[in-house]
């Protein structure tokens, strides 16, 4: 049974910032990185908002620099991922999808959380080539186009708004008739000339040859099926935090986002949590890479405590 001071489970922005801090303190970490470590970054075509890069860096090539720099620091990255763990007693044991036991005296968790997507085929084929679930990641992009925004809640709309910055038209596709967001963010999404409503309607095919170049709408009342141009489609339906594994384990939040306080501590000692699975407000690479900084900094000043 091998055993580790700091296993990390994820191999995300979060994961690696974590395995980089705890690597340079002397530490030699485990992470659990799965077949394709990287998270959601993966599925990012551009990314032009992290610092450090003038231009535009693709989100597989960003993960492969983090990565590299942990490996190159002495982190042992795996390809295994985490299928069970027990945080009842300590040391703390995870147990891999090949079947092998790790203890821990401390654990990073940086599982990250997965967007809602609208489950039809056309969506996966342009994924990355007009379909984003991250408008502050890939507006830019977007300049004097036009795009179609889907959902009603507070993130659809707050990412319409978001986008009246670049795009020239955004329409919103809503499956009910009145928005589900606050009031007030339904309000200034009413007053925006360039925000248009779309209700009862929902995205039937993501039509374009090698970008996207329209959606295929079909009314959920009527039945009629409709075409609108447009240069891209964001998905804004939410997302689900990767914590199915920690249900009875670790303290969650009413929207299952695990709990922690400001210094990334969770409800049990010597276990943090770091990324978009301990963050439903923000979820951008930047933020996962600070708070998984954060949590190793307070993981290695929880293992001078112990004797």
């Amino acid at each position: 049974m091998p055993d580790t001071d700091i296993a990390i489970i994820g191999a995300g922005p979060a994961g690696c910032a974590a395995a980089i801090y705890v690597t340079r303190s002397g530490l030699k970490p485990v992470v659990f990185g799965g077949a394709m470590p990287g998270g959601q970054l993966l599925l990012t075509h551009e990314i032009e908002n992290f610092p450090g890069f003038p231009e535009p860096v693709a989100g597989a090539e960003l993960m492969e620099r983090m990565l590299k720099q942990c490996k190159r620091l002495g982190a042992q990255v795996l390809t295994d991922e985490v299928a069970a763990v027990d945080f009842s007693k300590h040391p703390l044991t995870l147990e891999s999808s090949s079947g092998e036991t790790y203890r821990a005296k401390a654990v990073i968790v940086a599982t990250g959380a997965k967007a809602r997507w609208l489950g039809i085929e056309s969506e996966k084929k342009f994924m990355g080539r007009g379909v984003s679930a991250c408008a502050t990641c890939d507006g830019f992009f977007y300049r004097g186009k036009e795009v179609c925004v889907v959902g009603g809640g507070d993130t659809a709309v707050g990412d319409a708004l978001f986008l009246t910055r670049f795009a020239e038209k955004i329409y919103l596709i809503h499956r009910r008739d009145a928005l589900r967001a606050s009031t007030v963010l339904a309000a200034k999404a009413k007053k925006n000339p360039k925000i248009v409503s779309i209700w009862n309607s929902a995205v039937q095919e993501v039509t374009g040859s090698d970008y996207v170049e329209g959606v295929k709408l079909r009314n959920v009342k009527t039945g009629e099926v409709s075409s609108l141009a447009c240069s891209g489609v964001f998905v804004a339906i939410g997302h689900d935090p990767r914590t199915k594994m920690f249900l009875g384990q670790l303290k969650l939040d009413e929207a299952g986002y695990i709990a922690t306080d400001s210094r990334m501590r969770t409800s049990v000692q010597g276990v943090f949590a770091a990324g978009d699975v301990a963050d439903h407000d923000y979820q951008q690479a930047v933020t996962s890479v600070g708070s998984g900084c954060k949590a190793a900094l307070e993981a290695e000043r929880y293992l001078q405590t112990l004797p």
